[in-house]
């Protein structure tokens, strides 16, 4: 028995046009080039912090930002928020101090 749909009627087979393939690999159309290290989890935005004007050091997120907003690893900062408090002004101005 063949397949029907619901108007009675056999579903037509559709056949891609011989002149126009449809083909996965093709250029996009709007011509833009592709970069094949381009990674959209690993790109170089990085998120704002949770608050500007706290650092939880318990947010991965919070501590990447602020050690490269203070270009400083994220050891360095960890150690300037359990001397000086998560206060950015306070954090800012011992990390410029040192």
């Amino acid at each position: 028995m063949s397949h029907v749909n619901h108007n009675g009627n056999r579903p037509v087979e559709r056949i891609a046009d011989p002149e126009h393939p449809i083909v996965a690999g093709a250029a996009p159309i709007d011509n833009h080039t592709i970069d094949p290290d381009f990674n959209r989890h690993k790109g170089p935005h990085i998120k704002g912090p949770h608050d500007p004007k706290e650092i939880n050091p318990k947010m991965a997120s919070d501590i990447a930002y602020w050690a490269a907003e203070f270009h400083v690893t994220g050891e360095r900062l960890h150690e300037a928020i359990r001397v000086h408090g998560t206060h950015v002004d306070k954090v800012r101005a011992a990390l410029l101090a040192a």
